[in-house]
């Protein structure tokens, strides 16, 4: 197939973004589509392209886009002016990057490291498979989000059950790539450790750090980047001009005049090529003076570039008898050093030569550490905008300030020596402290407009992102700011949660909790912080910050607050014991529920919490008592849906823990009454936390359709809430986004239990549209993929596999047992297509994501019975089903206990079993009221009974519930024409024939 006739003009579109090494979520934002259209876009080009991932498929983008490269074009910014000599310091660097893993080329402000950084980069792109990647450090003031930076110029977002770092280093793992992280000098110690993680981590990638001091760390080889050559000999061999990107060879035609005149300097030559830009050529005669003020200058690269854009105006004289001022030059103090002083020394020259206005907007301008607009400016400087504008274009004019031209308008920014001189020109006269505070209200003003929901939101914040978090950094740490500090880290939180970065938006919401002046803000930052925890499945630190906001409370006399706080951490850990890392002991619960009680007296809501906690409790003991997980694994009482397997009603038992028994029956009650009290106080989140408890426990008492009915209560409830994955400024927010995608994954799980295939692919579409797991589809797509394949449609199962298995790569391709059943799914459906390479790669998958009981005695039986019938090999089936159901209802119960009841009785029947009567019998009365397993046990009957009638009736029941494909293989059974027809529909359906026993 030719991919010109296969691959449509929007899969072209993604696929060249998939080569730039865009995430999804990039790619959606880019092309103004679903994270879900992405996905299948995707999907089908992995399909049409026949390659097993997404690294492959960048390849094959680079292919069409770039078909005389082998390697993607560097992420590298566009140099706008030409580099200049420096032949033997890049050899050398190059030759340091070659060996070593990690090397820092480190210097003083203005010496030219970032130019050389780059051109060695550049030069070196061809040696990387994956790409050579710029990671500009300028705008970070914190350590911590080193890996954000890193992130967002890979294209990438965080995934969850990871932090940003882990992230990154997962999505590099086997990539071979550069990294070029500039500017590390004011976070020196966050970028050792994120270098030590990330190298230890991703074997073949390479760093190459650009600071003005050495990080420190064993691993790191450090080049000292020189001043420019200062030798003028006058010999056209000496010199060099070096490369020039697009310049190419004019770059070395230029080479044969240029070089004589730069006399073997590169200094010199540096100067005559920025002062021959501006319009005036050197007179050969000037090459000498020329050569004197670049040695004043030391040869520092940005000095002698400032000089030289003077050189139109002032001319050598004037340059010269500038810098000879003793005013201009720096003593004493941290600047001591030659390199520092010449540098300051051009720097106040060229300050020193401005009009008073263009020296305040200079000044002011240094807070910004992103590229800013000109009406930015006026806002924070406080100057008219005729002013501005017209100062940003003389300052821009001299070198001052860089200029970018983009569609939404153009953006200056200053070099990171310029915005410190600014902000000691700021201390000088006495103008710092304002400017930074109108630069905060400036960005407070910034983040309450990104509430606005547009098309182009995720491109704004990101442009924004940095500049609110410089202003937070220097606003948490002035008393006098610390209201307006709160507001902007809830704000950011709040924003990093909408923007999916959900490690940041935790931090910040606990930066928030610690800047808030009112406990009750406090307590409540510390709640959103749990949530978003909870979202990042980090249990301990829900645990951590659900007491956290119990002592404000607490500290404060806020006690209903205070007791509901506790119970929530209580019934949290009931809920969520897969997320934990150290699960709750017994006796802390205990404790936490009785504070609890002490503290609710008669307010319902606190109340409705402290039952919530109690059903946890009691339904997690009834099960305990009689067992225990075999994975160690603690017990939970919910269902567990989108995480892992926590819930209580993966267990069985007997005794106190038994369906029916007092405690389970108790535990019912409190659940029913924490719904009632939480649905009296309409608090919806607190109602949907009640009814994930309230359908275990009913699971666990044997009532899957009252279960079922409750957890599509709970969705419906939840629907209508904002979650805040959206709008940043919900009033649920990262709450009510953790209780909607636990809400769906459970719906999804009860319809399938109860043979709701329609409503489960419903829910399950719902959940792998939902926007917070964009980045992590693994999770956001295994229970579509389940209900895909139990309903037999191959093609969907095919493409939505493709999809899943891409982001567990991605996301590290970690081992949790709530991926078996996908895994097993697609084993299956390879299966059924007589795919066995296929089918024995996703087995293989699924023995690494989960070889616990789950896999052995529940879905995994379930699946391969589905299999091995298929195949005509009911004996086969009738032995991987040999357990009776109530020995394994511990494995099967909520979800797969009807499908094992059922399959088993056909199995019996086919495979001739003397007992199939029986089991049959009892098979009946154990499904009836799902549609899906009693149409399984009434095709069996008739087979067992020879009645092609009642047979090929049990088709139609298939179709009306939604089960094309056993619709197709009674069809088969009934044998004939009929025959005829479910081979048919099996092809239709992608699927190899059936082999009938």
């Amino acid at each position: 197939m030719g991919e010109a006739a296969e691959i449509s003009p929007r899969e072209a579109e993604v696929l060249e973004l998939v080569g730039d090494h865009l995430s999804n979520a990039e790619i959606g934002a880019r092309l103004y589509i679903s994270v879900r259209t992405v996905e299948t876009h995707v999907s089908s080009l992995l399909r049409k392209l026949d390659v097993p991932d997404r690294r492959a498929l960048a390849r094959c983008a680079t292919r069409r886009t770039r078909p005389d490269q082998q390697r993607p074009a560097p992420a590298l910014p566009m140099r706008l002016t030409s580099f200049i000599g420096r032949q033997s310091e890049r050899a050398a660097l190059a030759t340091m990057l070659k060996e070593h893993r990690q090397v820092t080329a480190v210097g003083p402000g203005g010496v030219g490291k970032t130019r050389l950084a780059l051109a060695v980069a550049a030069d070196a792109a061809d040696e990387f498979a994956d790409g050579v990647w710029f990671v500009d450090l300028v705008p970070v003031t914190d350590p911590g989000m080193i890996a954000t930076a890193v992130a967002e110029a890979l294209g990438l977002g965080e995934q969850l059950g990871h932090d940003m770092a882990g992230s990154v280093a997962t999505a590099l793992a086997d990539r071979h790539a550069l990294l070029v992280l500039d500017n590390c000098e004011q976070v020196v110690d966050g970028a050792a450790l994120f270098l030590e993680r990330l190298l230890a981590a991703c074997p073949q990638v390479r760093v190459l750090v650009t600071s003005r001091s050495r990080l420190m760390v064993p691993f790191e080889r450090v080049y000292p980047v020189p001043s420019l050559s200062l030798s003028l000999s006058l010999s056209p061999s000496s010199a060099d001009y070096g490369e020039g990107g697009d310049d190419g060879d004019d770059s070395r035609d230029r080479h044969d005049s240029k070089g004589t005149v730069a006399g073997g300097s590169d200094a010199v030559a540096l100067f005559i090529d920025r002062a021959t830009s501006v319009g005036r050529p050197l007179d050969p005669a000037q090459y000498e003076q020329v050569a004197e003020i670049c040695a004043r200058l030391d040869g520092m690269a940005l000095a002698i570039e400032l000089a030289a854009a003077r050189y139109a105006t002032l001319g050598l004289d004037g340059i010269t008898a500038a810098l000879a001022h003793p005013l201009r030059m720096l003593t004493g103090g941290s600047r001591a050093q030659d390199r520092h002083r010449s540098v300051r020394a051009a720097l106040d020259w060229s300050h020193n030569l401005l009009e008073p206005a263009d020296r305040a907007l200079l000044r002011r301008v240094s807070v910004f550490v992103t590229p800013f607009t000109a009406q930015a400016a006026a806002e924070v400087t406080r100057l008219d905008a005729a002013t501005v504008v017209d100062g940003l274009a003389r300052l821009a004019e001299q070198s001052l300030l860089a200029v970018t031209f983009a569609p939404d308008g153009t953006r200056y920014r200053a070099l990171e020596t310029l915005r410190q001189y600014g902000a000691d020109r700021l201390t000088e006269a006495g103008e710092l402290h304002d400017t930074q505070a109108r630069h905060l209200h400036w960005c407070l003003a910034r983040s309450a407009e990104l509430v606005e929901p547009r098309a182009d939101w995720r491109a704004r914040f990101d442009r924004a992102a940095d500049e609110l978090r410089a202003a937070l950094a220097w606003a948490e740490s002035r008393t006098e700011q610390r209201v307006d500090a709160y507001r902007l880290a809830r704000a950011m939180a709040e924003l990093a949660f909408t923007r999916h970065l959900i490690a940041e938006s935790q931090q910040r919401y606990e930066q928030a909790a610690a800047l808030a002046t009112n406990p009750a803000d406090a307590a409540a930052m510390f709640r959103h912080a749990a949530a978003v925890a909870a979202c990042r499945l980090h249990g301990d630190d829900m645990h951590r910050l659900n007491l956290a906001a119990a002592d404000v409370a607490r500290g404060a006399g806020y006690t209903v607050a205070a007791a509901r706080d506790l119970a929530a951490a209580a019934s949290n850990a009931y809920r969520f014991s897969s997320k934990f890392v150290t699960p709750l002991r017994p006796e802390e619960a205990d404790a936490l529920i009785a504070e609890a009680r002490e503290l609710a007296g008669t307010d319902h809501s606190a109340r409705a919490a402290v039952a919530l906690a109690e059903a946890g409790r009691t339904l997690t003991h009834a099960i305990s008592t009689t067992h225990t997980h075999s994975t160690g694994a603690s017990i939970g009482t919910g269902t567990g849906t989108t995480d892992a397997s926590d819930g209580a009603t993966h267990t069985a038992g007997s005794s106190s823990g038994s369906p029916g028994s007092p405690a389970v029956q108790e535990a019912i009650a409190s659940a029913e009454r924490a719904v009632e009290l939480a649905h009296l106080e309409k608090d919806p989140l607190a109602e949907s936390a009640a009814l994930d408890t309230l359908a275990g426990a009913l699971s666990w008492a044997g009532d899957a359709f009252a279960a079922a009915a409750t957890a599509r209560r709970r969705v419906e409830l939840l629907v209508t809430v904002p979650d805040g994955s959206d709008a940043p400024y919900s009033p649920y927010g990262p709450a009510g986004t953790h209780e909607l995608i636990e809400a769906l994954g459970e719906a999804t799980e009860a319809a399938l239990g109860v043979g709701d295939l329609p409503g489960a692919r419903q829910w399950a579409r719902r959940l792998a549209e939902h926007p917070q797991l964009a980045e992590v589809g693994h999770r956001a797509t295994g229970w579509l993929l389940v209900a895909d394949t139990l309903a037999g449609d191959a093609e969907q199962a095919l493409t939505t596999g493709l999809r899943f298995r891409d982001a567990w790569q991605r996301a590290g391709s970690p081992a949790r047992a709530v991926l078996g059943p996908p895994a097993a799914a697609m084993a299956t459906i390879h299966g059924l297509r007589d795919d066995q390479e296929a089918r024995r790669d996703w087995s293989a998958l699924l023995a690494q994501v989960d070889p616990s009981p789950w896999n052995t005695h529940g879905y995994g039986a379930v699946f391969d019975a589905l299999l091995m019938l298929h195949q005509g090999r009911p004996e086969a089936a009738l032995e991987r089903t040999a357990p009776e159901p109530g020995q394994v209802r511990q494995w099967t119960t909520w979800i797969w206990l009807h499908w094992y009841v059922a399959l088993r009785a056909e199995a019996s029947v086919l495979a001739g079993a003397p007992d199939a009567a029986a089991r049959l019998a009892r098979a009946r009365t154990a499904v009836a009221g799902n549609p899906v397993a009693t149409a399984l046990v009434e095709r069996a009957a008739a087979l067992l009974d020879a009645d092609t009638e009642r047979l090929i009736a049990t088709a139609s029941a298939f179709d009306a519930a939604g089960c094309r494909y056993q619709s197709a293989r009674t069809l088969t059974l009934a044998g004939g024409d009929h025959a005829a027809r479910g081979a048919r529909a099996l092809t239709d359906l992608g699927l190899a024939p059936m082999t009938t026993p």
